[in-house]
């Protein structure tokens, strides 16, 4: 809906930019942040690997304009913002949880009600806006909770703002902690994607971003096609063990690395090395 926050979330999301050009698949445009995925894993096998370079996997963030009831008749501008919801895999509902008479279980209704006439005129069933899976955020100030049957997060977006402009030290010294980690992990999860890793012989550590359940040749294509077209096998460790062994070559040595097929489905934290 409008003003319940969803500018001032996009902009504490997408405090630090990440530059564009390490993403040449992202589509870019004035409403979309590109945000990096926080991940320790990620930093725990690039301090072990020691490479020139350590790329994160990023979530795309777009900020739609709010939606107002009739939206699917064209209130409020609401089809073209329902136009640009469908292009999206899943969508973070921005829930009031300040101001008087404000009801977060009206507004999701108001907000279901306009996807599901909006699907009326679809033509694809697979992309359907009353499908695609939904993040309820209850942006508060005064740690009040709603009466919802819908899981939700809580988190004060005015205060995550804010934090933007602090350094690590002044947050530390007032206590504050961002919870914004929180969304990024529920939408991976909601989303069921993994994280694997490649090291690029040393020279870049980066995470990549994948369904759950793909196989190594899928996974390569992840990384560029030429690994998913000319898949012969691929070396995999996880990223733990990797840790343990303390180097790519001891692990070798130790047997840890197991060479995997085109069968091989990728598990959560694996370091993966394509050979073509």
């Amino acid at each position: 809906m409008p003003n319940v926050g969803k500018s001032t979330l996009f902009k504490a999301l997408t405090k630090n930019p990440v530059d564009i050009a390490d993403y040449p698949f992202t589509t870019v445009s004035p409403n979309v942040g590109v945000v990096q995925v926080p991940d320790e894993r990620l930093e725990k096998v690039a301090n072990i690997i020691k490479p020139k370079k350590i790329t994160p996997t990023v979530i795309d963030f777009v900020d739609i304009a709010g939606l107002v009831k009739n939206a699917h008749k064209g209130e409020g501008l609401g089809n073209q913002f329902l136009a640009q919801i469908r292009n999206c895999n899943a969508i973070v509902m921005v829930l009031r949880g300040f101001g008087d008479n404000i009801s977060p279980a009206e507004e999701i209704d108001t907000i279901k009600t306009e996807f599901a006439m909006k699907d009326l005129e679809a033509k694809e069933e697979e992309n359907l806006l009353s499908k695609k899976p939904i993040i309820h955020l209850f942006n508060t100030s005064n740690g009040e909770m709603p009466d919802l049957k819908e899981k939700f997060l809580t988190i004060n977006l005015k205060d995550e703002a804010e934090m933007t402009d602090l350094s690590e030290g002044e947050k530390e010294e007032l206590n504050l902690k961002s919870k914004l980690d929180q969304l990024i992990i529920a939408c991976y999860n909601i989303l069921d994607l993994i994280t694997f890793y490649t090291i690029t012989g040393g020279e870049e550590t980066r995470a990549w971003t994948l369904k759950r359940g793909k196989t190594a040749p899928k996974a390569g294509g992840v990384v560029h096609s030429d690994f998913q077209e000319k898949f012969i096998k691929a070396e995999v460790i996880n990223w733990q063990e990797l840790v343990k062994a303390d180097s790519w070559k001891e692990a070798r040595e130790k047997g840890q690395i197991k060479t995997a097929g085109r069968d091989y489905i990728v598990q959560d934290g694996d370091v993966v090395e394509f050979k073509i």
